[in-house]
């Protein structure tokens, strides 16, 4: 099942939106998954290192699992999830549908 999203689109004969559904194609939901993976790739080794950095600096006793512990918790904070990404591009195309119209 592909992934969908609704947005609200202003109507002139009501006060109250309609709601259209933009669906991705199976191609675009994975353009959005591997955008994701890069993007927690690089916040992941963003976080290691910034753990390795906490752990010197407050003289914290060194070993890999406070080091993974800290990032993981760090990466906890920053990572965004794939659902954002592919609502992002759901919106995206979704603004594209209206100015064509």
């Amino acid at each position: 099942m592909n992934y969908s999203k609704s947005f609200p689109k202003k109507s002139d004969k009501s006060v109250y939106p309609i709601w259209e559904e933009v669906e991705l194609t199976p191609e675009e939901e994975l353009q959005a998954e591997k955008e994701c993976q890069k993007a927690n790739n690089d916040i992941m080794k963003s976080c290691l290192d910034d753990a390795r950095q906490i752990v010197k600096e407050n003289r914290l006793f060194e070993s890999q699992n406070a080091i993974t512990t800290i990032a993981v918790s760090l990466f906890d904070k920053r990572a965004s999830h794939e659902v954002f990404f592919k609502e992002r591009l759901a919106k995206k195309k979704f603004e594209e549908m209206k100015t064509k119209k």
